[in-house]
């Protein structure tokens, strides 16, 4: 009997062990997935203007899952020979530190957590087990790591002159991919403002206040209240302006998100998402949040799911910018692809080739569609990750504008210049 009991007791560890060695990359295999639809023949064309883009994707959870970015690999959406493939010149990659228990788009309790049993499968430091705020500094280390790795490849985007400084390197050299940090939800911040402050330190200069469920900050678009801001949620906000986080009002409520845009004194994003007039899906944003978007100077970037499209089409992308485009203008149309963020795309990073070739089918010119695929994004990261003179913040309800970044027509990055 003992024999018999030391053996199961073997095959149950055993088990253990093959689940946590397997079982995290199987569970992203049916989670990030690429639906295999067919997709257009890219033209000579489409993959010349291609190649001279500067391209920002402006959400990426790559750092949620176990592997590496600089792993190659043939599951999920995102690592770097990929981003080298589709000619992706900057990634910004969020932090995702909670989700939960049957997450969906319409109402969510805040008093279940997916993420710990993630955390602990895929053998992260035990201090991220059970915090959202250690959970989060960890994804900053890992991306750190990523950088340190990859052998100059990648390149760490904290301040405006190393966005100057990535788009001088590329237009010589092809190289590096520019990443920045960001966050999905500040319920990592657990109260306490100080912790804001450890979050810019780790690198961070981009967070939504709120992800799937309603925080101390704020109300979700996919929570129980969608209430708007806290008092504790406009501090924060002006703390970010202040320190040079960019705000972001993806999954934000409709009461928080008219918040946002009231209070607003440097411009801010929706950094994946949709649109209403394309896809009526409820976290998409109407008509009149996109004018407030833009009457920030923000932009709006756009995923490639079906959330956020109703549809894996590259061409209901190319629809819903140009609605976009008509309703306030090209300047605030951008990328947010949600690669990795448990989502099904039609196509991974590697082949985002496949959205140039829909704005040129979709008519847009040769400089709408840079200003599409990364100029914009650019021109926002660039001014919003600059902290505000203490001395001369600008005063309530006026918003300080980005610096546009221009590029002439026919011309490649080379030609990119402020004015």
């Amino acid at each position: 009997m003992k024999k018999v009991a030391l053996a199961l007791l073997g095959l149950v560890a055993i088990a253990i062990i093959a689940f946590l060695i397997f079982g995290p990359a199987w569970f992203e295999k049916q989670t990030n997935m690429v639906d295999g639809k067919p997709l257009p023949e890219i033209s000579a064309e489409a993959q010349r203007l291609h190649d001279s883009l500067m391209i920002v994707d402006l959400h990426g959870d790559t750092l949620l899952w176990q592997r590496k970015i600089t792993d190659s690999v043939n599951y999920g959406h995102i690592d770097l020979k990929r981003m080298q493939q589709g000619n992706v010149g900057l990634q910004v990659f969020s932090s995702v530190s909670k989700t939960p228990r049957g997450q969906n788009y319409d109402s969510n309790s805040a008093d279940t957590d997916n993420i710990t049993l993630l955390a602990i499968t895929q053998l992260q430091p035990m201090r991220t087990w059970f915090s959202l705020l250690e959970r989060q500094l960890y994804h900053g280390q890992k991306l750190d790591r990523a950088v340190k790795d990859s052998a100059g490849a990648l390149a760490k985007v904290s301040n405006a002159a190393d966005v100057d400084g990535l788009v001088e390197f590329r237009a010589r050299t092809g190289k590096p991919i520019g990443v920045l940090f960001s966050a999905e939800g500040l319920q990592t911040l657990e109260g306490e403002r100080e912790n804001l402050q450890n979050l810019h330190d780790s690198g961070m200069r981009m967070a939504g206040l709120v992800h799937f469920f309603d925080n101390e900050l704020a109300g979700s678009m996919h929570g129980e209240k969608k209430g708007g801001l806290t008092q504790f949620g406009r501090t924060i906000l002006r703390d970010m302006e202040q320190k040079g986080m960019i705000v972001d009002i993806a999954h934000s409520s409709h009461a928080t998100v008219a918040d946002i845009l009231k209070m607003a004194r440097r411009p801010v994003v929706s950094s994946h998402g949709g649109v209403q007039a394309v896809c009526g899906v409820n976290r998409n944003l109407t008509d009149a949040e996109i004018r407030g978007v833009a009457a920030t100077g923000g932009v709006i970037g756009l995923g490639y799911w079906d959330g956020a499209m109703c549809d894996t089409d590259p061409a209901t992308v190319a629809k819903a910018a140009k609605h976009v485009r008509d309703l306030v203008g090209i300047e605030h149309v951008a990328l947010g692809s949600d690669f990795d963020g448990a989502v099904t795309t039609r196509f991974d990073t590697s082949g985002i080739v496949q959205i140039t070739q829909a704005l040129m089918d979709a008519g847009f010119a040769e400089a709408e569609i840079r200003a599409v695929m990364g100029l914009n994004a650019l021109r926002v990261i660039k001014a919003g990750i600059e902290p505000l003179p203490k001395t001369a913040a600008p005063p309530q309800g006026k918003v300080t504008p980005a610096t546009p970044l221009v590029v002439k027509p026919g011309a490649d990055a080379r030609n990119l210049v402020t004015e």
